[in-house]
Parts: C-alpha cells; structure tokens; sequence
C-alpha cells in the first residue's frame, strides 16, 4: 500500500492537483489487500489517478467506495480503470448517487472485468433511466463472474425490471439479487418470476417493499426454494463426484505408489544382480591374476630350470674335459714309460761304463736319495691331506645331498599340506605356494650356487694337483737328468723310484677319475633334482587347469545366474503387463462409472426439471383451489350473514308479536 500511496500522489501532482489527505491517511492506515475509502468526498483528480493505478495493482481485493458522493465523470473513470482489473473480488458503491453515466460505465465493467463477484449498488438511481440501465441489464447479462448484486433503493420501475428478467436469463453465475425498496409493482414481479425457470444459479431474490402481490412473492419465493434445493441437491452431487474424483485419484495414486514400489524392487534387484555380475567380475578377474602369477612363477621356474640345465651342460663339459686331461695324462704317461723304456735299454748298454762312475758316485746318490725319499714322504703327507679335504668334500656333498632329499621330502610334504590348505582356503594356499616356490626356487639357487662353489673347488684342487703334478714332473726330469749325470750306475734305485712315481701318479689318477665320479654322481643328482622340480612344475600346471576349470565353471554359473535374471526380468515384465491390463481395465470400469453418474445427473436434472414444472403446475392448481376456496368461503360467509340477518329478523318478527299478544296485557305482573 506504499507503493500504491506513492503513486497516488504521484499521478495527483502529475495532473496538477494535490493529493487529498484523507485519502492519504486512508491508504497509510488500510491493511493488506483492502482499499476503504467510506465517507471520502473522492474528487476528479482523485478518482482519475485511481482510475490509472487500480488496472495495475495485483493485492488490493475489496474496494470500498461507499457514500463517496462520486461525480458523473469520477465515476466513469473509476469504472473505466478498473474494466482491466483482474484481482478485484469485492466492490461497494453504496450511496454515490450513480445516474445514467454510472449505470453505463457500470455495464461496461460488467461486460469487460472478469473478476468481480460481489457489487453492492446501494442508494444510487441506476432505475431512473431506461435505456442506461437496459446498459447496465446488457453488461450483467453478458457478465460470467459476478455473484452477488444489491440494488435496494434504485428507482427501478417494472421496465428495468424486465430489462433485469431478460438479463438474468442470459446469466449463468450470479446466485444473489437484492431488489429491495424498488418499483418494480405487479409487472416486473411477473417478468422476474418469469424469468426465473430459465435461471439455473439464482437461489436468492429479494423484493420486499416493491409492490408486488402476495401470490407473486409467494411464487418467487417458491421457485427460489427449489432452486435452493436444486442448488443443495447440485452442491450434493458435486460433493459427491469430488469425493468420487479424489477416491479416484487415490485409487490412481496407489497404483502409481505401487507400480513405483514395483520398479523401485526391480531397480534394486537389477542393482543387486549388477553387484553379484560385478563382484563376479571382479573375482574372476583376481583369478586371472592369481593365474597370471602361476604362469609366471612356472615360466620363471622353466627360465631357472633352463639355467640348472645349462649349468648341468657345463658341467658335463667341464667332466668331459677333465676326461679329455685325464686321456691326454695317460697318454703322456704311455709315452714317458716308452721313453723311459729306450732310455733304459740306453741307460743298459752305457751301465757298463758308467758302473763304475755310479759306484763312485753311490755314496752322495745314497745322501740325494734320502733327500728325495723326504721330499716324498712331505709330498705324500700333502696328498693324504688333499685326499681328506677330498673325503670331506664327499661326505659334504653327501650330507648335501641327504639335505637335498630332506628338503624335498619337506618340500612334497609342504605341497601336500598346501594343497589341503588350498581346498580350504584358495587364497591362502596361493599365498603359501608361492612362499615355498621362492623358498624352494631360493633353495635351489643356493643349492645350485654352493654346488657350483664346490664344483670351482674341486677345479680348483684338481688345478693345484695338476700344478704340483707339473712341478715333480719338472723336478723328476730336474733330478733325472741329474740322475743320468750323477746316478748311471744306481739303474735299479732309480727304476725303483720310477715305479713308484708312477703309482703315485697313478693313485692321483684313480683319485681324480674317483672325483669325476662323484661329479657325475652330483650332476645326476641335480638332474634328480631338475626332474622334480619338472614334476612340481607339471603339478602346477595341473593345478592351473583345475584353476581354469574352476573359471569355467564360474563363468557358466555367471551364464546361469545371467539367464535367471533375464527370465526373472521377463516375468516381472509379464506381470506389470498384467497390472497395467488390470489398471486399464479398472480404469475404463470407472469411465463406465463416471459415464453412469453423468447419466444419472442427466436423469436427476430431467426428473428435477419435470419435478420443478409439476410442482409449478401444483402450485397453478393450488393457487386456483385456494382462489376458489376464497370465494366459497366468501359465499359462505355472505350465507352466512344472511342467514343470520333472517335469524335476527324472525327473531325481532317473534319479539314484536309476542310483545304485541293480548296474553301479555292479560297476565298479571310478577
């Protein structure tokens, strides 16, 4: 209302004239949604900027403008501002003193506003002119919003009364007409109640102080009882298709609810399948993994199998090599013997000269001799030595051997235990198998390592040996040729001394064919061992089938659980079919309903119409009967009167003869 006092004086200022301060404090003072200007003296000025501001004001519903004093033109621009109006519910213009001008700017509101439903017209003489108010009864006629109209005190003769009956068969809304203290007399009672069988929504009509007969009141007064029952029994029926509409849209709204409810289950049931699919996915995808890893532990095991077998070839090699210096020893010893033969049958023809040289010489040879002999007693001592670091090395690479074994008793003892574990649990006999492949793979290295270690010993030692070979093959041809200068003549020591070298050497041989032995006896063990770890592999190998199978079946029960959904899918497809069929079929039986419950309203408006003219028809015969019933008891009473005026006649008649009698001058007085 602020705004709207704002712009008031705004529009006053604009057009050259100051606000009117009543009017301002009226507006600071009203509340929302209502404008009370009762009893303001409103001025031109005044009522053209309300004029301009009420089309555009959107909360003032109730306008009061009642004993304004409202001029001709003040009120037609009034009117003409608020033609545009859309909110405006309640209009009062009581006592302003409306003539020919308002009447017409009142049917022209009438005729272009849409949103009035209440106008009191109190006090004012719209009646006074015909033609402006066959206007007015024009915009009312052609009015579909207006309700209630109060026209007491008007001026309105019997013509605007059939202006206002003509008007009212062409109205549908208004349910309310004051035409109280009005001239409308007998005819226009006659026009209105005539009127009124064409009028379906008018249930109240006042007429009192018109001048209108009794038996016309009494007919209006009839007819807007039954438009009053014809408006409860509507009220009725409209209750009750509202009450049939909302169990309807109940009725739908469940079934919504419920075909909601039967998705939401759906939803959630494709979620959960989802959520199986996914978790099967995902479980397949970690034994993939898992079988990814098997694959690449067995070809990290057939990478470490290849390199045993490559360091079992070089072994060989290295044995067929140690064959090969073994071969080439024998023979160099072939042909030193052979040397030695001719150098004997040599040393044989020259004995004879050198005997006596030799004998000469016996004596220091003797000395060098026990040299020599101590020489090989330190060399025996050293090879006794090497044989027991030999036999050490034996019965380690027996021990390792019988560790060897152990541990692969340990290790088939720990598979077997690991396959138990897997039946129980596949994920830890995974963790735990590829724990013990490393530590067997570990194992291995360092077996194939310490074995590689002894194998470079072993090399080694045969090295040395040879190197010490080497070194009294020097020193023997040092002290032979020192022999064949100092010792021609002592053959048969030196003989004796061959023949021992000889075994000496040939024990070294016995020796180192004995280590080649056991090489080979190693070598075969470690390709015991490589055979196993084949076996352990192809064991793998097997698990990883029954692993794959395992996935294969997995992946049919997915196939299977994928089937069920899509079969569980389609049934329920089939049964919300089923539900809609039903749903559709309730709801052509309720268009069926709505069409009976039309039909039956159709029937209660024929049978309320045929009621209505056979209750007007009785009336028609009541008011003829209560007008003939008047007139027979007006007869009888005029029978009446005249007999009792015979009566009083006869009796007078009797009175004067009986006074007149001589019986009553004769009696005697009392």
């Amino acid at each position: 209302m602020e705004e709207f006092r704002r712009s008031y004086s705004r529009l006053c200022r604009e057009s050259g004239a100051e606000p009117q301060e009543a009017v301002l404090q009226q507006l600071h003072q009203l509340p929302r949604g209502r404008l009370d200007l009762a009893t303001q003296s409103l001025t031109v000025e005044t009522c053209r900027a309300l004029g301009k501001l009420l089309p555009r004001e959107t909360l003032c519903t109730e306008l009061v403008l009642s004993d304004c004093m409202l001029s001709e033109e003040g009120a037609t621009l009034l009117l003409r501002g608020l033609c545009a109006n859309t909110v405006l519910r309640f209009l009062d213009l009581k006592g302003n003193n409306l003539r020919a001008a308002g009447a017409k700017a009142l049917g022209k509101l009438l005729q272009q506003n849409k949103s009035i439903q209440s106008l009191t017209l109190e006090w004012n003489s719209l009646g006074t002119w015909d033609d402006a108010f066959a206007t007015f009864c024009g915009g009312l006629a052609a009015n579909g919003a207006l309700q209630r109209l109060d026209l007491r005190n008007n001026q309105i003769s019997h013509k605007g009364a059939e202006e206002l009956a003509l008007a009212l068969k062409g109205n549908t809304t208004l349910q309310q007409l004051d035409l109280r203290w009005n001239n409308v007399g007998l005819l226009g009672g006659r026009a209105l109640m005539n009127c009124l069988p064409s009028n379906r929504t008018l249930w109240r009509l006042d007429l009192a102080g018109n001048n209108i007969p009794g038996d016309v009141l009494r007919a209006v007064e009839q007819a807007m009882g039954h438009s009053q029952d014809r408006l409860t029994t509507f009220q009725e029926n409209q209750a009750r298709t509202h009450v049939l509409s909302k169990e309807v849209q109940h009725l739908r709204e469940e079934k919504s609810k419920q075909f909601l409810d039967l998705m939401e289950t759906i939803d959630k049931q494709r979620e959960e399948m989802a959520k199986s699919s996914r978790a099967s996915a995902a479980r397949v995808g970690q034994l993939q993994e898992a079988l990814n890893e098997r694959h690449s532990i067995i070809n990290a095991l057939k990478a470490k199998l290849q390199m045993t077998e490559a360091a079992l070839a070089l072994s060989e090699q290295k044995a067929q090599d140690l064959g090969e210096l073994l071969a080439t020893a024998e023979q160099e010893q072939l042909s030193l013997s052979q040397r030695q033969a001719k150098e004997l049958k040599l040393e044989q023809q020259e004995a004879a000269e050198r005997e006596s040289k030799l004998l000469r010489d016996l004596s220091a040879a003797n000395e060098k001799n026990l040299l020599l002999q101590n020489q090989v007693d330190e060399l025996e001592r050293k090879f006794r030595c090497q044989q027991e670091q030999l036999f050490q090395t034996r019965q380690e690479m027996t021990s390792m051997s019988a560790e060897l074994k152990m541990r692969a008793i340990q290790a088939e003892e720990r598979l077997d235990m690991e396959k138990r574990r897997c039946r129980q649990s596949l994920e830890d006999s995974e963790s735990l198998r590829i724990k013990e492949v490393e530590h067997m793979t570990r194992h291995l290295e360092e077996s194939e390592k310490a074995m590689q270690e002894r194998v470079q010993r072993l090399e080694a030692a045969r090295l040395s040996l040879e190197e010490e070979l080497s070194r009294v093959k020097a020193a023997a041809l040092s002290e032979r040729g020192q022999a064949e200068e100092e010792l021609i003549k002592a053959k048969s020591q030196a003989r004796l001394e061959e023949q021992q070298r000889l075994a000496h050497l040939e024990d070294k041989l016995r020796l180192l064919a004995q280590a080649r032995d056991e090489a080979q006896g190693a070598c075969l063990q470690q390709k015991q061992v490589v055979a196993e770890a084949q076996t352990r592999v192809s064991q793998l190998g097997l698990q990883v089938e029954g692993l794959r199978r395992r996935l294969e079946e997995l992946q049919q029960e997915l196939s299977l659980k994928d089937q069920e959904r899509v079969a569980e899918v389609s049934r329920v497809r089939v049964e919300l079919q089923e539900q809609n069929g039903r749903l559709q079929a309730e709801l052509a039986a309720q268009e069926a309903l709505r069409e009976k419950a039309a039909a039956l309203e159709r029937q209660l408006k024929v049978m309320a119409s045929d009621h209505r003219e056979a209750l007007l028809d009785r009336e028609s015969e009541n008011a003829s009967l209560r007008e003939k019933l008047r007139l027979r008891e007006a007869e009888i009473a005029r029978i009446r009167d005249e007999e009792a005026q015979r009566a009083s006649f006869l009796q007078n008649a009797v009175l004067a003869y009986v006074q007149a009698s001589p019986v009553r001058t004769l009696s005697p007085p009392k």
